[in-house]
């Protein structure tokens, strides 16, 4: 990554499609192909992850503040809505750590490729329209049980294969469990938290740890443009979810499945 330009541009990309069900990894592989630019490598993704994780603090920080305040509470007995959302978070990361230690190498040397993601766009773009027409979208995610949680959580895990969508994935679980559109939607970005976090720690100790020489000044501007973009992306997607559905993220990505697949097979 060379380019302050190039990193704005990925940067918008990053916080626009981490949170909406259209897979943020896909683009962040895609658009450099599409635009013959250079990979923008580990280092710029480990910088506009953590990005997006500021602007996931700064949202739900009223939400996260309460829910860690009665986390603790609840180690004594004392538990509330809020404890058991963030025991519902914890939990709910334990399969996505697991298959990220077992898979995730063979994953990044297979599936992290146009064609893949092409049909993983196409076939959970479906799942998501299908959870819509099916979901009965009667409770909020305060009111998750444990099946509710393992669901989710496990969905989640797939999202290791680019093109799927973690926010996507999560969000047809939670739909199809009978969470409302935006109940869905709340659960998975909070779920997200701790998965971005580890993941952006993991990489990023990897790569720094290695003593080569950085360009700070893309990483810097990406981190923020994509906390920027991010934090605006989350609060139009729950205004657009509420009005609208998922519908138009499902269309889109099937438009864009079937543009890569005509593109890269």
């Amino acid at each position: 990554m060379d380019s302050i330009f190039h990193a704005i541009v990925l940067a918008i990309v990053q916080g626009l499609t981490e949170f909406l069900p259209v897979s943020s990894s896909a683009h962040l592989i895609l658009v450099p192909i599409l635009l013959h630019w250079p990979d923008q490598g580990i280092a710029f993704d480990v910088a506009t992850h953590l990005g997006t994780l500021i602007a996931l603090f700064i949202y739900f920080r009223h939400e996260l503040k309460l829910m860690i305040k009665d986390w603790f509470k609840s180690l004594t007995g004392k538990t509330s809505k809020n404890a058991r959302l963030a025991w519902a978070v914890g939990f709910g990361t334990i399969p996505v750590g697991i298959a990220g230690i077992v898979f995730n190498g063979f994953i990044t040397s297979h599936f992290r490729v146009a064609m893949v993601i092409g049909v993983t766009t196409i076939a959970f773009g479906l799942l998501l329209g299908l959870a819509t027409l099916l979901a009965k979208q009667k409770r909020d995610e305060y009111t998750l049980t444990w099946r509710d949680v393992l669901i989710i959580g496990c969905a989640q895990a797939i999202a290791l294969i680019p093109g799927t969508s973690r926010s996507g994935i999560t969000l047809t679980a939670g739909l199809f469990v009978g969470l409302t559109r935006t109940a869905a939607a709340r659960y998975s970005f909070l779920l997200s938290i701790p998965v971005i976090m580890c993941a952006g720690v993991t990489e990023g100790y990897r790569y720094f740890s290695t003593y080569q020489v950085y360009d700070y000044k893309p990483l810097l501007v990406g981190m923020i443009v994509a906390a920027i973009s991010g934090y605006i992306c989350i609060d139009i997607f729950l205004r657009l979810l509420q009005r609208y559905g998922v519908m138009p993220f499902v269309i889109y990505r099937l438009i864009l499945g079937v543009i890569l697949l005509a593109l890269f097979s």
